[in-house]
C-alpha cells in the first residue's frame, strides 16, 4: 500500500502541475479575448461551476464501480478541456473548453478517496499533508513550465497543462492498481448520481459543518486569488517574471508546511487537527487584510511569505476532518461532496472579486497605460477591495469554527 501511495500521490502532483501551470495566464488569455475584468472573471468560474455538479456524481460513481476507472475519465477530460482552450478561436469556445474540463474535473475527490482507502485513521492528517503538499509542489512547478510555454503564446500554456495531464492518464492506467475491494462498493440504481447528497449530505453529522466551513474559506480564498494577480501587476507595478518567482517562493513554503511543519506540529507540539485548522484560518485571515495596507513590493513580500506558511494548513486539515466523520463506505461521496462545495466556492469567489472591482476606474487607468501615460497605482485601488473583503469573512469563518467545533472534532481532540 505504501507505493500506491507515493503512485497516487505523484500523479496528484503532475495533475496539479497541469492545473497550476495555468494560474498565471487565464487572467491574461481572457484579456486577449477582449474580456472585461467582471467577464474575464466568469472564466474562472464556469469551471468551477461545472465542477460543482460533476465531483458528486465522480465521487459516488467511485463508490460504485471504483476508483481507478473514474480517476482515468476524469483525467481524459482535462486532456480534451485543455486542448480546445489552447486551441481557441473564440472567446465562445474558450468557456465551452473551460466548462468541459470542469464537467469531468472530479479527479480531486477520487485521489482523496484513495488516500482514505490506504490510510489508518491514526496516519491520515500525515497522508493528506502529504497529498497537498504535491499540490504545493505543482505551485512551484507550475507557474514556472507556464512562464517557459508563454515564450511562445499564451495558449501554449494550456497546451503544455494537456501534455502533462496525459503523462498523469498514462500513470493511472499502466501503475495505479484499484484501492477499493468490491466486496466494500456500494451497490444501488446506476441512476442515483448522488446529486442529492448535494443537499442531504450537509445533515450529515460532522460532515456537513465542515464542507461549510471549506465552502466559505474556499469563497474567502478564490475572492484572493482574482483579484492578487491585477494587485501585484498594476498597483504594485511588477511583472509576470517576478510573479512567477513569488508564486515559486509559495509553493516552496508550502510544501515545507504541509511535509514538514504539520508532522512537527501534531507529533512534537501535539496540537490536535482541530487546532491546526483554526491557526491556518487566523493567519489566513491577518494576512489578507494587512496585504493591501501599503502599497509596497517588500511589505507585500513578507506578508504574502506569512500567508503562504499558515495557508497551506487549511485544506489538509478539513479534508482529513471530513474523512475522519465518515464511514468507509462513503468515503468517495463525502469527498466529492466536500471537492464539489469547494468548487461552487471557486466560481463565486471570482465572481464577487470581479463585481467589487471598480469597472470603469480600471478601465480608464488601462487607457492611460496603453497610450503611454505615467499611471497612479491609486487608480486601480479597487483592486485592493475583495482583499480587504477576504481577510473579513476570513475571520467571520474563524468564529463559526471556534463555535461548531464540538460538531466535528474527534473525541480525541481538545
Amino acid at each position: 500500500m505504501r507505493s500506491t501511495f507515493w503512485i497516487v500521490a505523484l500523479i496528484n502532483f503532475i495533475n496539479a502541475l497541469s492545473f497550476t501551470i495555468l494560474i498565471p495566464t487565464i487572467y491574461i488569455y481572457g484579456k486577449q479575448f477582449h474580456l472585461n475584468e467582471f467577464e474575464t472573471s466568469l472564466l474562472f468560474s464556469i469551471y468551477s461551476i461545472a465542477q460543482f455538479f460533476a465531483t458528486p456524481i465522480i465521487g459516488k460513481l467511485s463508490d460504485r464501480f471504483g476508483r481507478k476507472p473514474l480517476l482515468i475519465i476524469s483525467l481524459l477530460g482535462t486532456v480534451i478541456a485543455n486542448t480546445l482552450a489552447g486551441t481557441a478561436t473564440s472567446a465562445g469556445m474558450l468557456f465551452f473548453a473551460r466548462f468541459l474540463d470542469g464537467i469531468t474535473g472530479g479527479n480531486v475527490s477520487v485521489a482523496q478517496a484513495i488516500i482514505t482507502d490506504i490510510t489508518a485513521p491514526e496516519d491520515r492528517v500525515k497522508g493528506f499533508g502529504v497529498f497537498g503538499a504535491a499540490l504545493g509542489l505543482g505551485f512551484v512547478v507550475g507557474p514556472i513550465l507556464s512562464l517557459i510555454a508563454q515564450q511562445r503564446s499564451i495558449g501554449t500554456s494550456f497546451l503544455a497543462s494537456a501534455g502533462i495531464a496525459v503523462v498523469a492518464l498514462t500513470l493511472t492506467i499502466l501503475r495505479l492498481p484499484e484501492t477499493l475491494p468490491a466486496a466494500k462498493r456500494q451497490i444501488g440504481s446506476l441512476f442515483d448520481l448522488g446529486l442529492d447528497k448535494l443537499i442531504s449530505g450537509l445533515r450529515i453529522p460532522g460532515v456537513g459543518i465542515l464542507v461549510i466551513l471549506n465552502f466559505l474559506t474556499g469563497t474567502t480564498f478564490t475572492m484572493f486569488t482574482f483579484a492578487f494577480q491585477p494587485y501585484y501587476l498594476k498597483v504594485l507595478g511588477q511583472d509576470s517574471k517576478s510573479l512567477t518567482i513569488l508564486f515559486f517562493a509559495f509553493g516552496i513554503l508550502g510544501v515545507l508546511m504541509q511535509t514538514k511543519g504539520l508532522k512537527i506540529l501534531t507529533e512534537q507540539f501535539k496540537v490536535s487537527t482541530v487546532r491546526i485548522l483554526f491557526l491556518g484560518l487566523f493567519f489566513r485571515s491577518l494576512c489578507f487584510g494587512m496585504m493591501p495596507i501599503i502599497p509596497v513590493l517588500s511589505y507585500f513580500v513578507v506578508v504574502g511569505m506569512l500567508f503562504a506558511i499558515f495557508n497551506s494548513l487549511v485544506q489538509p486539515t478539513i479534508s482529513t476532518l471530513v474523512s475522519l466523520n465518515t464511514q468507509p463506505g462513503e468515503q468517495g461521496m463525502t469527498a466529492g461532496l466536500n471537492a464539489s462545495y469547494l468548487s461552487i466556492s471557486n466560481g463565486i469567489g471570482p465572481v464577487v472579486a470581479g463585481l467589487m472591482i471598480d469597472q470603469r476606474t480600471t478601465k480608464l487607468a488601462e487607457v492611460a497605460e496603453l497610450a503611454g501615460q505615467k499611471v497612479n497605482p491609486l487608480n486601480y485601488s479597487s483592486y485592493a477591495y475583495p482583499l480587504y473583503a477576504a481577510g473579513i469573512l476570513t475571520f467571520l469563518v474563524l468564529i463559526l469554527a471556534v463555535r461548531s467545533q464540538q460538531q466535528y472534532a474527534p473525541k480525541s481532540s481538545d
